[in-house]
């Protein structure tokens, strides 16, 4: 299960550093294995949370999201974007924002620092609104009680969500953003982040509001056909008089869900991306090293799937989530200071290393219960 889980993995992982030894050396090795490294650690959360996602598509928008998905993962965000931020930043074509990423990698450094504002902006919106919905939503289960259960009652007040992250970013705008850290020094950046802060909440409304509506509207589809009685295979004429069957809805469903899950991975990425210029500046190296990891994020993202891990361990999601929130928070203070991707990985893996602790103690407790319960009552 694991060989066949994370085989591409480990294959993709032998050949970059092997071709990166080949065709550089060995600092190129190393670098691209730590920058592997790297990726993995900021981005354990991502795949937790993609899999409670992607458990909800069927086979087919799995495979996609599994291949096309990782081609826009690797490539995608891994090299066109940081090439596409040079580009606009720099105002030239991207032909010669990669020439200028060859040429004068100090110069195409200092290009994506500049728009580190502006990226930080949208996806720490983008990543906060994940964050609020989920500890504004009253769940069965719950990690934090004492904390979630108050939240969850103030989770009742509509658009509260976005009344908190419009807050947050009006904040942000009128403290980091007025010095925030450029490749010059600081400079008043606050409408820029007001702008991408938006755009990164529009984002999040539009892509998941899509796919939320369309996952209601599959769910209201299968429950019809269930008091009717109907068959899956048959149709319903739907508006204009065209027929409209469960399958066509959960394709619908499903690419909502592709396109959130896109746009998320994209948010995960940006931390990395940017952390990876305190690395290295050579744009190939960063993309290989980035790329092996986000092969690792895919492949634990399937092995969560289908081991059932998160219906085993009930509080991953929610320490995921917490560790989503971090992240938020961490993007938008580095608008002004610099942090270390140290230590963003790290909270992101002792976040959710407790919530696998607290499951862990959970099922031993549920065990002992049903244990006690299922012993002979002495006569």
């Amino acid at each position: 299960m694991i060989l066949r889980t994370f085989g591409w993995s480990l294959a993709v992982t032998a050949a970059g550093l092997a071709y990166a030894a080949w065709q550089w050396g060995w600092e190129a090795f190393g670098i691209v294995l730590i920058l592997s490294i790297l990726e993995i650690s900021l981005s354990f959360d991502n795949a937790v949370v993609n899999a409670g996602i992607l458990k909800k598509m069927n086979a087919f928008w799995q495979k996609v999201f599994l291949t096309i998905g990782i081609m826009v993962a690797v490539f995608g965000m891994r090299l066109v974007f940081p090439v596409l931020i040079v580009a606009i930043s720099a105002k030239v074509g991207p032909v010669e924002a990669v020439e200028l990423a060859i040429d004068n990698p100090d110069r195409y450094e200092d290009l994506v620092t500049d728009a580190h504002p502006a990226i930080a902006a949208f996806g720490g919106m983008f990543l906060l609104m994940i964050f609020l919905d989920f500890v504004f939503e009253d769940r069965d289960v719950k990690w934090l009680g004492r904390l979630e259960r108050p939240l969850a009652r103030l989770g009742r007040i509509d658009m509260l969500s976005v009344c908190v992250a419009l807050i947050v970013l009006l904040v942000t705008a009128m403290t980091f953003a007025t010095h925030a850290h450029v490749s010059t020094g600081h400079a008043d950046k606050a409408a820029t982040v007001l702008l991408s802060g938006v755009a990164g909440l529009i984002t999040y409304l539009v892509v998941g509001g899509l796919s939320g509506y369309f996952e209601d509207r599959l769910e209201e589809e299968e429950e019809r056909e269930h008091e009717t009685g109907e068959g899956k295979g048959k149709e319903k004429a739907g508006a204009g008089g065209k027929p409209v069957s469960a399958a066509g809805l959960a394709g619908k469903a499903a690419f909502f869900l592709f396109l959130y899950l896109e746009v998320l991975d994209a948010s995960f990425s940006f931390d990395g991306v940017i952390g990876a210029f305190a690395i290295t500046n050579h744009i190939f190296w960063m993309t290989l090293g980035l790329g092996i990891g986000a092969m690792y994020v895919r492949s634990l993202t399937v092995y969560l799937v289908r081991q059932g891990t998160l219906d085993d361990y009930v509080y991953l999601e929610h320490g995921a989530h917490y560790a989503i929130g971090a992240l938020a928070a961490i993007l938008l203070v580095t608008i002004q200071h610099q942090i270390s991707e140290i230590i963003t990985g790290l909270i992101g893996v002792l976040l959710i290393a407790a919530s696998f602790l607290s499951s862990v103690r959970r099922n031993k407790a549920l065990a002992a219960e049903e244990d006690v319960s299922r012993a002979p009552v002495p006569v």
